[in-house]
């Protein structure tokens, strides 16, 4: 399961990180230190959520993406204090009719797991990751994504959930899905729904002019930042409607992206807290991070660029709305 993160509040110059709030989405094995099914290095989850602190994370919404995974982000929230969500990834939507029971006993096992932990300590906050991804249709056909997609729309409203979505490739018939089933505007409110994110967000200004207006908010990471249009696109983000994240250990800001134009004015001192130093798998030295792995730390380099691609508001307005919107979407009212 990857890490998204959204921010809130740090002072761009004079670091306080006692003043900074973020939001995240975490689990893979790489924070346990398993690398494309090898151990290569020990375990350094407590390290990375260290780091994570440093850098103003407070808290993290941890994404399921399959029945399994769900109940690992939720078990793993319930041990960290944080939060998470249930749904299964189209990637992985042929699971619905693997399962022994079939697709009716796969949703029926998503809708008790979101039953029994709507409140407390490490409660769902929202049905996701879902939607569609035809780039990856030899995972699962576009008929068994859409299909599933559908029938986890049905998880929303019944729990008046926002949705955690996900859209690659597929814009016209997941707009389409999402306007069928009553999610046409403020986010499927009127069918008992709560709005939700299209995060890691990589469409085109307006795509994600459409999805703003049905009531949905747009979430930016590295994999949003990457080229040109993409940054075009992440301009276009309304503030009332922007969400920042990381999808960690995936979408790294690198070298090679459009945005590395727009970190080279980051501080230093910010530079060291988003971006510590870190070294190979095969090197590694506990405390430091591990090269190619995205971490939440990351969130404060996301903010600047969105930044920076906005001429005159403040680092702290742009972290600030997005933390707001965040905590408004999930009902996280207790960090407010």
């Amino acid at each position: 399961m990857p890490v998204t993160v959204v921010a809130a509040k740090p002072a761009a110059q004079d670091v306080q990180p006692d003043k900074y709030r973020f939001i995240v989405n975490l689990t893979d094995p790489v924070f346990r230190g398993w690398h494309h099914g090898k151990k290569k290095h020990d375990d350094d989850l407590e390290a990375m959520l260290e780091r994570s602190r440093a850098a103003g994370v407070k808290a993290m919404i941890i994404t399921g993406g399959s029945l399994h995974e769900s109940k690992e982000a939720l078990e793993l929230a319930q041990q960290l204090g944080f939060y998470a969500t249930v749904g299964c990834h189209p990637t992985r939507s042929a699971q619905f009719d693997q399962s022994r029971g079939g697709p009716e006993k796969y949703l029926e096992e998503l809708d008790k797991l979101i039953a029994a932990h709507l409140t407390g300590k490490g409660r769902v906050v929202a049905v996701g990751e879902c939607g569609l991804d035809y780039d990856r249709t030899h995972f699962a056909p576009a008929e068994v994504q859409r299909k599933h997609f559908r029938s986890q729309l049905a998880l929303a409203k019944k729990h008046h959930l926002p949705l955690f979505l996900h859209s690659r490739a597929a814009h016209k018939d997941f707009v389409q899905i999402l306007r069928e089933e009553g999610f046409d505007k403020d986010g499927g409110k009127a069918v008992g729904a709560s709005g939700g994110v299209v995060h890691s967000f990589t469409g085109t200004p307006e795509e994600a002019t459409e999805l703003m207006d049905m009531g949905f908010h747009i979430g930016l990471n590295g994999c949003s930042l990457k080229t040109v249009d993409n940054l075009t696109t992440a301009k276009a983000v309304r503030p009332e409607r922007l969400m920042l994240e990381t999808d960690a250990p995936w979408c790294t800001l690198t070298s090679t992206h459009a945005s590395k134009a727009h970190l080279t004015s980051l501080p230093p001192t910010l530079n060291a807290l988003y971006f510590p130093s870190g070294t190979k798998p095969e090197s590694f030295v506990y405390g430091r991070p591990v090269k190619g792995r995205n971490e939440p730390t990351a969130i404060g380099g996301v903010a600047w660029v969105v930044h920076k691609l906005n001429d005159g508001v403040p680092f702290e307005k742009v972290t600030e709305k997005a933390w707001k919107n965040t905590v408004e979407v999930f009902g996280l009212t207790e960090l407010q």
